[in-house]
């Protein structure tokens, strides 16, 4: 018995030392990357030249302007910019790739959701809030829109940002026009889940009827970003349907769109489709599933996916 006591006293010892050694490793690996972030930020910085004015262009500030308005009316508190300092003008290609490298990096700040609806927010260093290969489709995404955006000559600034959990930054890109890339304003949207709707005109003495329907998402600052959408028609004699057909669209800036639809009912009664719509922001990713007639939403990033059938009578 004594032995049995001695065994499990050695068991133990070894299972709290394995634990501060797995311990001592994360807590050392947290130290570098916080180390590697650290140096690609002064390295990039190396990499700017820097503007002798903290002014920015009248569009940018518009920007900054209208969305510190729509984030006090949805967010509150939860989310504010309460600082920005000009860093300067990205000089050179190297510039460039360690922009890349540093949005990406898992210490760097981003958020997702629908700033309409404040439960979808979600906001924390990009290590935290992904895992695994939504880790890795994150990142791939913002390396993607970094790639299409960001040149020498593009402009760079700190965002000072206040939420939940204190206060961090973010590197904003932005140019003459406008803000190009931030992990928070590109991350964030503004969309009306409910969509829109028009339809032709009910007393005209027509031989063909259409129905339009469509979601917009916006950037934080109110101009839209994305759309998608279907467009149903019908071709009729009295109360009878010859024919029918469908458009669909689906496009958004620095994000992944799909669309989809198909005629399912086209003479009789009635006409009658079915769409498959989405947008996502690029840490997201959609895919169109032909046999259910869907696309579906993965990873983790603003989206909005709406799959539904229209029926269209006379």
């Amino acid at each position: 018995m004594k032995k049995l006591v001695t065994t499990f006293k050695v068991f133990a010892l070894l299972s709290v030392m394995a634990l501060h050694s797995c311990q001592n490793e994360n807590n050392e690996m947290n130290q570098q990357e916080a180390v590697q972030a650290k140096t690609t930020i002064d390295e990039l910085k190396k990499e700017i030249t820097p503007s002798s004015s903290q002014i920015v262009p009248d569009a940018v500030q518009l920007q900054l302007n209208e969305s510190t308005k729509n984030l006090e009316t949805y967010l509150k508190n939860d989310l504010q910019i309460v600082g920005v300092t000009v860093l300067g003008k990205i000089s050179t290609q190297q510039g460039v790739e360690l922009s890349k490298k540093l949005i990406t990096d898992k210490d760097q700040f981003i958020a997702s959701g629908n700033i309409m609806d404040p439960s979808s927010v979600k906001i924390g260093k990009i290590g935290d809030l992904y895992h695994g290969e939504d880790l890795t489709i994150a990142r791939q995404g913002l390396n993607e829109a970094i790639t299409e955006q960001v040149k020498p000559g593009t402009q760079v600034m700190e965002v000072t940002w206040s939420g939940k959990n204190g206060k961090f930054t973010t590197f904003c890109f932005y140019g003459d026009s406008g803000i190009i890339w931030d992990n928070i304003f590109g991350g964030l949207v503004m969309m009306d889940t409910r969509g829109n709707s028009e339809a032709s005109d009910q007393a005209s003495k027509v031989a063909s009827k259409w129905y339009k329907q469509w979601w917009t998402a916006n950037w934080l600052w109110g101009s839209k970003r994305g759309e998608a959408g279907y467009q149903i028609t019908i071709y009729y004699s009295g109360s009878t349907v010859s024919n029918a057909d469908v458009s669909d669209w689906g496009y958004i800036s620095l994000g992944k769109a799909k669309s989809e639809s198909k005629i399912t009912k086209r003479t009789g009664a009635y006409g009658q489709c079915r769409y498959a719509l989405g947008l996502c922001t690029p840490t997201g990713s959609l895919s169109f599933n032909s046999t259910n007639f869907s696309v579906s939403f993965s990873g983790l990033g603003s989206n909005i996916v709406s799959n539904g059938t229209k029926s269209l009578y006379p």
